[in-house]
């Protein structure tokens, strides 16, 4: 394998690793009586592996949990940082705190993940993508993140996976939470939240703002858009969700999200009618996530629940072009799109055994100031998925059809199963298929659109080992994904194959005030026959978390150390076959929460300490060293 880090970044990462090991070893031998929440419980259950809950111990997929004790510790982060520290994950932005983000499953392209709200699917048919950077952490209760081709059971798209995203539910009693934190380059941030459940009816209501001054998020003064001014972002987002159970049977849920963001970036625009340059120029992008749903469960029979929901998402992307000086517009665009969802899910227990029946029905249409020649699809699905459970094994069997409106039926299948090996140590292994379409800026976008695509086909496989016993866990995972009629996310070209293969490990463990979290990844995709690297994907990935807990405070430290890049070249620097390699790093961040009193924490964190320089898109800035300060109530 090549060098994971080069050797100045690996010097820096590794100094300031070990001095934090340090600090925090030290003080763990103070005290060891307080368990740390670094693990998750083993009795936790998993819903996005099979669509049904199944207890963590015997999940068969590779999956991560994130809960909300790891996003209260993000501070200033945003949901694309926390997904970055878990295994299998990557992502790449167009510069600063918030912009344009691609989140990367295994490898996989942007746009080769689905991304789902409470069972809703979000993100854009135009770009094919969700809006990371308008989710907004404050609002989240936990993340799913369903590793490896899952088409058999999401549908369309699910190449590289699926992140799932559950907002925050009621809870007993009565809950009034509230927090303010400030930080670097003019952060801000304000929250506030009433949970709570009377009788049958419960609640949850929060509404939050985010906002920086931020930096300049292009760093190439070559470029034909760079402008050094900060680029600001602003996002204000609120939640609502109802519960009602109209009897021991049956319950209603209904949940309603919106986040609505304005960011600056570098840029100008053609026609240019009041003749402005890239430095009188304020370039806009205003993003707008909705999505609501209602759903019904029902327990006929005592082995026979339903689930029907109803569900709609609108993912807004409104770019504005404004002369710096007064405000006046210069140009404007937008990329909307409208999705509802109808499914109707059947689990049917057979002793240990479960059965689960599907049929969904989502339409997706676009409204967009770029002339699309076909602007709407629906597609229609069917879904079988058998769930058998036997002492010391367990196997999942799914069948699928999704009839699209633009492209006909397409067959998928899955098969999974696991093995108990010994106490503690599973082996288990999978393949199955899937498809993705390709989206309406692949087809239609003027002057890049190519309406003589087809979908992509892919068969994939893998095969891993888990352990799982008392404090410690640990997984290995060998994968291999085959993209028939890739299509290129940057030049739009449809190769004859991409191969998606890499190694993923992952390590958790506790002892006694500590928790430790490891995670290794490699990636290997290439196209083929030409044998180059998907870019801004790197090869090696390396994680480091750890958790201490002295008194009523925690302390935590996480190390990334990232292999070298390729990106297509946009600037002068040295390039491969018309690429630049983006050199390797290492990040290490530090915090501290502490609990004053019953009701009141405050919580400190460094992100980026040593102030590593790095690029994960050519041209495109990242964030030096920054700091935040937040204090929380819950009452």
């Amino acid at each position: 394998m090549t060098t994971l880090v080069s050797g100045w970044s690996w010097r820096i990462a590794v100094q300031s690793a070990v001095a934090a090991g340090a600090s925090l070893t030290a003080m763990s031998a103070l005290a060891q009586t307080t368990v740390s929440d670094a693990l998750p419980r083993l009795t936790e259950v998993v819903v996005s592996a099979s669509r049904v809950a199944v207890p963590v111990t015997d999940v068969i997929a590779d999956v991560s949990i994130i809960d909300r004790s790891t996003l209260d510790r993000a501070g200033q982060s945003s949901l694309r940082d926390v997904l970055a520290q878990q295994p299998g994950v990557q992502y790449v932005s167009n510069g600063g705190y918030r912009s344009s983000t691609n989140v990367f499953l295994r490898g996989a392209s942007g746009t080769q993940a689905i991304v789902l709200i409470d069972g809703v699917r979000v993100g854009s048919a135009t770009s094919g993508g969700a809006a990371f950077e308008n989710m907004p952490l404050d609002r989240i209760e936990r993340i799913e993140i369903l590793r490896g081709a899952a088409s058999a059971l999401y549908g369309p798209d699910a190449v590289g996976g699926v992140i799932q995203i559950f907002t925050r539910e009621p809870v007993e009693g009565l809950q009034l939470t509230a927090s303010l934190g400030a930080g670097s380059d003019g952060q801000q941030q304000a929250g506030a939240s009433l949970r709570g459940r009377t009788g049958a009816i419960g609640y949850s209501l929060g509404l939050s703002n985010e906002k920086a001054s931020g930096i300049s998020v292009t760093t190439q003064p070559t470029a034909t858009s760079f402008n050094p001014d900060p680029d600001s972002f602003d996002v204000t987002s609120m939640d609502v969700k109802v519960s009602a159970q109209l009897s021991p049977q049956h319950a209603l849920t209904l949940g309603w999200l919106q986040s609505t963001m304005s960011y600056q970036f570098d840029g100008t625009t053609t026609p240019n009618p009041l003749g402005l340059t890239k430095f009188t120029t304020d370039a806009r992008s205003q993003p707008t996530l909705r999505q609501g749903s209602v759903k019904w469960e029902a327990q006929w029979l005592t082995n026979w629940k339903s689930t029907l929901q109803l569900g709609s998402s609108d993912d807004d992307s409104i770019t504005e072009y404004l002369r710096s000086a007064d405000g006046a517009l210069n140009g404007r665009s937008k990329f909307n799109t409208h999705r509802t969802q109808t499914s109707w899910q059947n689990d049917i227990s057979l002793g240990q055994d479960v059965l689960t029946l599907l049929l969904e029905s989502r339409a997706e249409s676009v409204d967009s100031t770029a002339s699309y020649t076909v602007k709407e699809r629906d597609i229609r699905t069917a879904m079988a998925a058998y769930a058998l459970n036997r002492d010391g094994w367990n196997a999942l069997v799914v069948v699928r059809n999704d009839d699209n409106s633009q492209f006909g039926s397409f067959a998928n299948w899955a098969l999974s199963g696991g093995y108990q090996l010994m106490p503690g140590w599973r082996a288990v292994a999978s393949m199955g298929t899937s498809f993705q379409a390709p989206s309406f800026n692949q087809l239609y976008y003027p002057g890049f659109g190519t309406p003589t695509l087809t979908p992509q086909q892919n068969r994939a496989a893998e095969l891993g080992l888990k352990y799982a016993q008392g404090p410690m866990s640990f997984g290995a995972v060998v994968y291999r994904n085959e993209v028939q009629g890739f299509i290129n996310p940057a030049t739009n070209v449809q190769s004859s194959l991409a191969v998606l293969r890499g190694i993923t490990l992952s390590l958790q463990a506790q002892r006694g005030n500590n928790g430790y979290n490891a995670s290794y990844d490699y990636a290997d995709p290439r196209t083929q026959p030409d044998d180059l690297r998907l870019v801004r994907i790197a090869q090696h990935v390396l994680n480091l978390n750890m958790t201490h807990r002295l008194g009523q405070i925690t302390m935590f430290g996480e190390l990334k150390l990232s292999g070298e890049r390729e990106d297509n070249r946009i600037s002068s620097s040295s390039s491969i076959k018309g690429r630049t390699t983006l050199a390797p790093y290492g990040l290490l961040n530090v915090g501290a929460s502490w609990k004053l009193q019953r009701d009141w924490t405050v919580q400190a964190r460094i992100n980026n300490l040593t102030d590593a320089s790095y690029v994960l898109a050519d041209g495109y800035s990242t964030l030096g060293r920054n700091a935040f300060v937040g204090l929380s109530w819950t009452h």
